[in-house]
């Protein structure tokens, strides 16, 4: 089992969560809440207002979301959902543990005793630079007070 840190549309409440609970894709279980423990640019952009997560370390904000633990298959799926390695590139972030559901081994236990866990994370370093400009949130809402709503990929 793999650690992922979603921080956009695949969010409880959010519109590709379905995903998240679909087990033909895989197994994911819901571990807890998390923000990353660097500072980041989440943005929403491009013509279907989706949110991205800039890999600019120090830059933007502490981006809060959920940690989920996943099997191979969930994550080879979100890895082709996510468009990995062209539109997001998955790479390891260290995640501040807010709150944990999770339970597992001693070894999921100790990492979050110290309140700060590696989750594998879906940013992009391939993004126009237009987008450095665009305003910073730190967490993610579809239907949030950035009036921004996300077109979902059925309606594309």
């Amino acid at each position: 089992m793999a650690r992922v840190f979603v921080y956009g549309t695949l969010k409880k409440g959010q519109p590709n969560y379905k995903h998240m609970t679909n087990t033909a894709k895989g197994l994911a279980k819901f571990q807890g809440r998390g923000r990353t423990v660097e500072k980041y640019p989440l943005v929403i952009a491009g013509k279907y207002n989706i949110p991205y997560m800039l890999n600019i370390p120090g830059t933007g904000h502490h981006i809060a979301g959920e940690i989920y633990s996943v099997d191979e298959q969930m994550l080879q799926f979100l890895d082709e959902f996510e468009g990995c390695p062209d539109m997001y590139q998955r790479t390891l972030m260290r995640i501040q543990v807010l709150e944990w559901e999770g339970k597992g081994g001693a070894g999921e236990a100790r990492a979050a005793a110290d309140g700060v866990l590696e989750c594998f994370v879906y940013s992009t370093a391939t993004f126009p630079p237009e987008w450095v400009g665009l305003p910073y949130h730190d967490s993610y809402d579809s239907s949030g007070k950035h009036g921004l709503s996300y077109v979902l990929r059925e309606s594309r």
